[in-house]
């Protein structure tokens, strides 16, 4: 019994050896992580907001280098100040939410551009931020999206009803004791984490591709709020799959093959006719 254990436990470990491999698992773990927060980033029409989010991840990634701290929580700090800072700019209601959005969005980026090229000190590889290397996982890198993933999936499972009612319909959520202020600040607690850990797989620029487009399709094929957010870190998963196998076989990029291959999941489920859908539902 001992020597067909250490047996498993040597062929496991061989596998994860395989980068392949690794990508593989790692980026059907964020899939599924970004499906349920995907479909309440859609629900809420925050699309816009989760760009901005994305963006400001590079200036977290130039403070990063700057102050010699880590990555990932440098990234998680930096999106959370802008969410906070949206937030409290909303409540002024000195400009509308998209132009806060956009100035917020695009000042994040071009920080963090200006700072890693003041930084001429430092080697930075702009392209792997920019558009990701997952390719590039290590093991310690499994582990991290592994264990914070499972976090954030058991805080949206306990916030899941308040998060989906104060979508809904906010007054009515709030009349019942639910507080639709702070689901909305966990909602973006949340998103700040998912884009810190999502950085190194799809890159800043992709990362709100990977929350929104499973979701858009899981949209059209699902008939309850439940049912969407698991089709959508199905089809997040079957995007990675097909992204990693395209690029592995077509030598293109990896973060950006995976959001093609999402996109023909999503072109492919407008040609599935409502009627079926509804059969099937």
């Amino acid at each position: 019994m001992s020597t067909m254990i250490t047996i498993i436990r040597i062929g496991v470990t061989t596998m994860l050896e395989d980068f392949f491999v690794r990508a593989l698992i790692a980026g059907s773990l964020l899939a599924i992580v970004t499906g349920p927060l995907g479909c309440l980033v859609v629900w809420r029409r925050m699309a816009y907001f989760g760009d901005t989010m994305a963006h400001s991840a590079l200036l977290g990634v130039a403070l990063s280098l700057l102050m010699e701290i880590n990555l990932t929580l440098s990234v998680f700090l930096v999106a959370a100040v802008v969410a906070g800072a949206l937030i409290l700019l909303q409540r002024r209601q000195a400009l509308s939410s998209d132009a806060l959005l956009g100035i917020l969005s695009h000042s994040a980026l071009a920080l963090g551009l200006v700072l890693v090229a003041f930084m001429s000190w430092i080697r930075v590889d702009l392209m792997g931020f920019l558009f990701g290397d997952i390719l590039a996982v290590s093991m310690i890198d499994l582990g991290v999206i592994a264990g914070v993933g499972a976090v954030i999936l058991g805080v949206v499972s306990v916030f899941w009803r308040p998060l989906v009612a104060a979508t809904v319909n906010a007054e009515l959520a709030e009349a019942e004791g639910m507080r639709p202020e702070l689901t909305r600040v966990i909602l973006m607690a949340l998103l700040a984490v998912a884009i810190a850990i999502a950085m190194k797989i799809v890159g800043v620029l992709l990362i709100t591709s990977l929350l929104i487009i499973p979701a858009a399709t899981a949209r059209r094929l699902s008939r309850s709020p439940e049912q969407m957010a698991v089709m959508a870190s199905i089809l997040g998963v079957l995007g990675v799959i097909g992204g990693l196998w395209g690029s592995m076989r077509y030598d293109t990029p990896s973060g950006p093959s995976i959001v093609v291959a999402a996109l023909i999941l999503f072109l492919l489920s407008l040609l599935v006719p409502q009627r079926l859908i509804r059969a099937l539902g």
